[in-house]
């Protein structure tokens, strides 16, 4: 009898483990990340330490580094970019699995991160499953002129139409590259579980928002209702183009400025939100306010130190009107960076100090260069996308 039992149990082994094997199968999960500079991301990681000393964020952190405190590295989560140069052209291509170092691939410093590092981590977090990131970001793009979508027309201005949807169909034809063999990218795809394109972030608008849109009825601001028409041909091109006609997107709605932003900032935040808002897009479409994580502190500390660099910039004009030899005139700006350091170490407080060496590493329309911004920026992304398909199923 026990050599029954035994073959028994032998079999009943690889009955449970083939049904959990059947169970675990699932598309392997792809979303696309779009935009312009924000979407690069300018946010070295010299930055990260402001992340854990804010108990609001602090959490985050810890997802966001190892045992070591260095950025962790995603086993599970891979990502292909197309990125571009300092001056946006589109000029290479990387792939691996996803870590710091996929922002901005000019001025990399201590290299940077965009909202692709902490979507990737808290898509992984809550899905629990393989995850592919497709991103295709350049700077200094324009939905108008550089993204244009085919359904929106011949654009009115002559001059740009060579130009008009160059990066629409680099995106796409990125897109379609990747998915055309995933395994280059994401050595464990399993082609017969397939892949399921899940989300689109789109995070973009700078160069819209100053560029020639019409002064609105009320001549104060823009009209960007033309924007908010282009933007919704954009999501039925890319749905289309894909094959994805129900593709969940979120709409990652200019932050700059935060709660202080102008009228016109302002006016193209309506206008970004606008196609999320209609019946058209109820439910497929969310967007994700930014400016809830637009780091206000900053703008406090540059408001105090401003005096500071206005008299140091001062002093260095001053300088090289003397013709000193360029070693001289070295020595001379460091002595005065030094001065000024002094005198910020006495102006500031502990904390202040703190944040003016570790929370920023850029200027403000790209979000400060802040991993805090731009990693709450992402995990929110993700969690929206969420709740998208959530909804879907309903």
């Amino acid at each position: 009898m026990k050599p029954l039992r035994t073959a028994f149990t032998v079999l009943l082994s690889i009955l449970a483990t083939i049904v959990a094997t059947s169970a675990q199968a699932k598309p392997l999960k792809v979303f696309i990340l779009a935009g312009q500079s924000n979407m690069e991301g300018h946010a070295q990681t010299m930055t990260f330490p402001a992340i854990a000393k804010d108990p609001a964020t602090a959490g985050m952190y810890k997802a966001m580094v190892d045992a070591d405190g260095k950025p962790v590295v995603c086993d599970d989560v891979h990502i292909a970019y197309s990125f571009g140069n300092f001056s946006g052209d589109p000029v290479g291509k990387k792939s691996g699995k996803l870590t710091a170092g996929y922002g901005s691939q000019h001025h990399v410093g201590t290299g940077k991160i965009g909202p692709e590092f902490t979507f990737g981590i808290y898509m992984h977090k809550i899905l629990k499953e393989p995850v592919l990131l497709i991103k295709g970001a350049w700077g200094g793009k324009s939905l108008l002129v550089d993204f244009r979508p085919p359904s929106a027309g011949e654009i009115p201005d002559e001059k740009s139409r060579e130009k008009a949807g160059i990066y629409y169909k680099l995106l796409i034809e990125h897109v379609k590259e990747v998915l055309a063999d995933p395994k280059k990218v994401y050595p464990d795809y399993n082609a017969k579980d397939g892949f399921e394109l899940a989300g689109f972030a789109w995070f973009q608008g700078f160069n819209d928002m100053v560029g020639p849109y019409p002064r609105a009825k009320t001549g104060k601001v823009k009209d960007f209702s033309e924007y908010s028409r282009l933007l919704s041909c954009f999501i039925r091109d890319v749905r289309k183009d894909l094959s994805a006609p129900n593709l969940p997107f979120v709409i990652g709605v200019m932050g700059v400025g935060g709660d202080t932003a102008n009228e016109g900032t302002l006016a193209f935040r309506k206008g970004m939100a606008a196609p999320a808002e209609t019946a058209e897009f109820k439910g497929n479409v969310a967007n994700v306010h930014t400016a809830k994580y637009w780091p206000r502190e900053l703008d406090d500390l540059l408001a105090k130190t401003q005096p500071f660099k206005k008299q140091l910039a001062d002093k260095k004009k001053q300088l090289k009107k003397l013709n000193m030899k360029r070693q001289d005139l070295r020595k001379a700006e460091i002595k005065l960076n030094e001065e000024m350091r002094a005198d910020l170490i006495k102006a500031l407080t502990t904390d202040e100090l703190f944040l003016l060496d570790h929370g920023m590493s850029n200027r403000g329309f790209h979000y400060y260069g802040s991993a805090k911004c731009l990693g709450q920026i992402g995990k929110a992304f993700a969690e929206t996308l969420i709740e998208l398909k959530k909804d879907e199923k309903k």
